[in-house]
């Protein structure tokens, strides 16, 4: 199951649409895929998830709608919350966008309280990453690239759990990349909050030092960060800490990624890739600790039910071969 994967339908088919994103997860071995509301129209009325889950009664996977908590995902006025979720929106966010609104952050948790929903939010403080490419540090300078600070995430980490401490609710933070922010979640896990998070695949196996190149394939946000925060990951991944790891498949057309560093889109594939990108990091993980965090725990964390692999249930599994 991935928790975290844009398709850019409706309004930009040119890079991926329905039809082709299922075709992708189901070659990367995805049977269920929650995705994002990042779309033109963004997915913010009870319409807009009915489309997404037009497809799931003649696809092999499944379709999981994330409702936008804001109008166009702009952070400015409410979408229709109750009706989303009761259309079938398995959790909210506005996605790509962080939610900088500190009043809406605050009033969607206390909102969401009604129906136990789950409230996603990407952590950044676009104020501190504008105009940046890649992650601050040595590289960035060394390439002459304006950096995108690890403080902007972990700023927003921390102002997301003092909210939740003061509001109650649950919180989900996606695309952790820094080992800073990981320890935060960390503490407030252990004090009892209802806090959780996912890391994308590619950010826990490259590194900044990937860009050395000016390859555009590798402008991603969050961005790639230093050899530290990508040890720390996976330091996260054994000490359960990361509950979830996502693929955040968003795909790009040539027009976009051909271009200038500084002008190229943010965004990689990640569904077909996904598994051979994570079973990289098994040194030192046990195998069925690696596939709890990208089948049962994403499941849970949005309470959708948990596939059982016996007679007589509809066959819901995927196999390969962790050594091809």
């Amino acid at each position: 199951f991935d928790m975290r994967a844009n398709f850019n339908d409706p309004g930009n088919e040119h890079k991926e649409d329905l039809t082709s994103g299922l075709k992708a997860a189901a070659a990367g071995g995805f049977t269920g895929v929650a995705l994002l509301p990042n779309t033109d129209p963004c997915i913010e009325t009870k319409n807009d998830v009915g489309y997404l889950m037009s497809k799931n009664q003649s696809s092999v996977t499944q379709v999981f709608p994330l409702g936008a908590v804001t109008k166009g995902c702009k952070g400015k006025d409410f979408t229709e919350i109750l009706d989303m979720h009761a259309a079938g929106a398995v959790a909210f966010t506005d996605g790509e966008n962080p939610i900088w609104n500190t009043d809406i952050l605050l009033k969607t948790l206390q909102y969401l309280q009604k129906f136990d929903g789950l409230l996603m939010n990407r952590p950044e403080d676009t104020y501190l990453t504008a105009f940046g490419t890649m992650n601050e540090g040595v590289t960035s300078t060394l390439l002459g690239l304006k950096g995108m600070p690890g403080l902007a995430e972990e700023i927003m980490v921390n102002r997301d759990i003092e909210l939740l401490k003061y509001a109650g609710g649950r919180i989900h933070f996606s695309n952790i990349s820094t080992g800073h922010a990981l320890s935060q979640i960390a503490k407030a896990k252990k004090s009892g909050l209802n806090v959780t998070c996912d890391v994308a695949a590619h950010n826990l196996v490259f590194d900044d030092s990937m860009l050395s190149g000016y390859d555009t394939n590798y402008k991603v946000n969050p961005p790639l960060r230093n050899k530290r925060d990508v040890a720390a990951l996976e330091k996260g991944l054994n000490s359960m800490n990361i509950d979830v790891i996502v693929s955040a498949h968003s795909p790009q057309d040539e027009e976009s990624k051909k271009l200038e560093f500084d002008h190229a889109d943010f965004g990689m594939l990640g569904l077909q890739t996904f598994l051979p990108t994570v079973i990289q990091k098994i040194n030192g993980t046990e195998i069925s600790t690696l596939v709890e965090k990208f089948t049962i725990n994403p499941r849970k964390i949005l309470k959708i039910p948990v596939p059982n692999i016996e007679e007589g249930e509809p066959a819901n599994l995927t196999v390969f071969d962790p050594d091809a």
